[in-house]
């Protein structure tokens, strides 16, 4: 019996980023960014706008560029930002 190959289908699940932010936060453009990680400065922008999820090497080196953990500029699930006037609730024990 033969079998259909197929190839698998991309997967297509949102990857939600604050990387706009944390860049802007560092004072870095794009092409700043860009140039330190090996990609074009259309790529950062692609990124921001979520039109383009990053590989993980890429995430790897956006995090290691910005100093920060992976988790905290890339996500699954989208973040529930704070409004600065809005004080920090501490969560029911």
């Amino acid at each position: 019996m033969l079998f259909a190959m197929s190839r698998p289908t991309r997967d297509e699940t949102p990857v939600f980023n604050r990387l706009d932010r944390i860049r802007a936060d560092r004072g870095l453009s794009r092409q700043q960014l860009a140039d330190a990680v090996g990609v074009h400065y259309q790529t950062i922008g692609y990124l921001e706008r979520g039109e383009y999820s990053p590989s993980l090497p890429l995430a790897l080196r956006l995090a290691e560029a910005l100093d920060i953990n992976v988790g905290d500029v890339f996500s699954l699930h989208p973040w529930v930002e704070q409004s600065p006037a809005e004080p920090a609730r501490e969560h029911a024990r």
